[in-house]
């Protein structure tokens, strides 16, 4: 009995450590990675102003930061909620019947049509920033919210129509078919039946064009050119210019423009994994 349970116990330490080796290993590497993200928020509470005094741990934080930059940058934080919200609008309402139209619909040309999508990804985004310049200017819509989220929204509908249409390949064509039968129509059943199934991918698509759209830097740059309409990551890219002794109020503006981006992938990381079609089919 004790030859059969030495190499057992053997084995187990050896599995034991090896899993409290990886678990150390992941937890460096972790803090690694988050080390600048501690950093921004050590500073935004160091009284003092200045991050090159800042100590290792805010013992005495100071919240000063975050009300100037409420006061500095909150009418462009603002301005960047409502652009990346009407982008992530707008590229579902256009990305979510493409999609389906490729992956369902025997349309001639589906190859050359995805492939143009794919390609669009490819596109540096200084050639479109440019080319939407010379189109806004006659048009009036330069230092435009609109302008900017039909900007934003042309970098997140290309990539939630490869998104969608890859989980709508996968849908079954029976639920469909069952919903014509009860005298829907294309449109209604889409609406009624295809929409709700893919609650999923719709809502990962969704994620991606507002983290685009929040996060742009070179749409906002190109297109705005006054102080009235700017979005939070330029007006970050200013403050900084005209803030470089009070890196409090610096680092407090850039938490504030973390927590949207976080908050939402907090809230929404359920619904990124795919599978609630199983469900329909039930």
């Amino acid at each position: 009995m004790s030859t059969l349970t030495a190499p057992v116990v053997r084995r187990h330490r050896r599995r034991t450590g090896t899993a409290w080796l990886h678990t150390v290993v992941g937890i460096l590497l972790v803090a690694v990675m988050l080390f600048p993200v501690y950093w921004m928020v050590n500073a935004s509470l160091a009284p003092a102003g200045n991050s090159l005094n800042t100590g290792w741990l805010p013992l005495d934080p100071d919240f000063s930061g975050y009300s100037r930059a409420l006061a500095d940058q909150g009418q462009n934080l603002l301005t960047s909620l409502i652009v990346a919200i009407g982008a992530c609008l707008l590229s579902l309402v256009i990305a979510a019947p493409c999609a389906y139209a490729l992956a369902q619909f025997r349309i001639r040309g589906t190859a050359v049509l995805l492939f143009v999508v794919l390609t669009s990804q490819m596109i540096p985004g200084i050639v479109i920033a440019n080319a939407l310049y010379t189109v806004y200017t006659p048009l009036g819509m330069i230092n435009s919210i609109p302008g900017l989220i039909l900007a934003d929204a042309s970098q997140g509908i290309p990539f939630a129509i490869l998104i969608m249409r890859a989980y709508l390949e996968t849908f079954p064509t029976t639920i469909v078919e069952a919903a014509r039968i009860d005298g829907c129509g294309h449109l209604r059943a889409f609406w009624s039946v295809v929409l709700p199934v893919s609650r999923n991918s719709l809502i990962t698509a969704g994620i991606f064009s507002f983290l685009f759209a929040w996060s742009d830097f070179l749409m906002a740059l190109t297109l705005t050119t006054g102080e009235t309409i700017r979005p939070v990551t330029l007006g970050l890219y200013t403050y900084i210019g005209t803030n470089d002794t009070d890196w409090s109020a610096v680092m407090s503006t850039a938490v504030l423009s973390s927590l949207p981006a976080v908050i939402l992938m907090v809230i929404a990381q359920k619904y990124v994994a795919a599978g609630a079609t199983g469900g329909a089919v039930k």
